[in-house]
């Protein structure tokens, strides 16, 4: 046999195998009698159902490469920042606030969030609906609870939420489409946080944020709040200071575990009019120019708990302010 012929069979073998862990039958895997049995007695469902189910979804290889490289730590700041801080984005952000200006004011008034942060969400994670996802959802939780160990459990957990979100929601739980991590919607919830946060914000008695606009924008809404978003609040300020004194208060993490009052003794210089109580984290990017100094504070955070990503709280805001500069809105949250 020739080496080409070697290559050329291992390459088929290689396909083959692909294929048949894409057609692979979860209701046989290790994890799957587990699981079943927890719908079964926690939640119950008839055990044929949940085996049906699980016979149905698909091993979907792409999504377990897709989520090895999530695009915030694949790219530096200000090359994550050109995806969202773009022109088209932007004024199709204006254009859907202005065609949903009514939803949005009611939104910001029943919640205490601020509009433009509502936008500029729906904007990064959607396009304002435009991507909302191509993954069948059943096939995206499956594939990440049962084939990726780094986090199994927790995909696990959330397909779990999905059987009985789409008994809840009446959702056709074999065509629902979503990301590749199982978010749905054009604010990308994830079954456990549609359970939790999703509302009936247009009175339909259905709650349903993937195919009506009003539900979406409300969950959004009432997500930051339930997290403690603080209408009208500064959330991050560009810090002035020498990479010296910085570098070594840099946030490990994203929780906001020092005082603004603490930052400026240490020779971060925070920009006037924030409180030294104010509780604060700092981050660092790089930018186009270099290195940049942000300190996050309170609204910085509750965004991050949509996203665990400091990247994509800036982005959030940034778009949030282009945006509300182009609707005649007063929205300052970054300084």
């Amino acid at each position: 046999m020739t080496l080409r012929s070697v290559f050329l069979l291992t390459g088929l073998l290689g396909i083959a195998l692909t294929s048949l862990s894409a057609q692979a039958d979860y209701r046989e895997h290790a994890l799957a009698p587990a699981f079943i049995d927890t719908m079964v007695s926690e939640h119950g469902f008839e055990r044929a159902e949940v085996e049906a189910l699980l016979a149905e979804a698909r091993r979907q290889q792409p999504i377990l490469d897709a989520i090895s490289r999530p695009a915030e730590k694949a790219k530096p700041w200000h090359e994550y920042r050109q995806i969202f801080i773009q022109p088209d984005r932007i004024a199709q952000g204006v254009a859907f606030w202005r065609e949903h200006a009514e939803v949005l004011a009611r939104a910001e008034e029943t919640f205490d969030v601020d509009a433009a942060v509502i936008v500029a969400i729906i904007g990064v994670e959607t396009r304002y609906g435009r991507n909302t996802g191509s993954w069948r959802v059943l096939d995206a939780l499956a594939t990440l609870g049962f084939d990726y160990p780094p986090r199994a459990d927790f995909f696990r957990q959330e397909l779990a939420h999905y059987f009985v979100l789409a008994r809840e929601a009446a959702l056709p739980m074999r065509e629902v489409k979503g990301s590749y991590a199982g978010a749905m919607g054009f604010g990308q919830f994830i079954p456990s946080s549609y359970r939790a946060y999703a509302v009936d914000f247009n009175g339909d008695g259905r709650v349903d944020i993937i195919n009506d606009i009003e539900d979406a924008i409300g969950s959004v809404a009432n997500y930051l709040k339930v997290h403690g978003w603080r209408r009208g609040e500064v959330a991050v300020a560009q810090a002035r200071t020498a990479a010296a004194a910085a570098d070594p208060l840099v946030a490990r993490g994203l929780e906001l575990e020092r005082s603004v009052g603490e930052f400026r003794q240490q020779g971060v210089n925070v920009p006037p009019g924030v409180d030294d109580a104010a509780r604060a984290a700092l981050f660092r990017f790089e930018g186009a120019e270099g290195l940049e100094y942000w300190v996050g504070f309170n609204n910085f955070y509750v965004i991050t708990r949509y996203n665990r990503s400091p990247m994509y709280a800036m982005a959030v805001l940034q778009l949030g302010e282009a945006i509300a500069a182009q609707t005649d809105v007063q929205f300052q949250a970054v300084r």
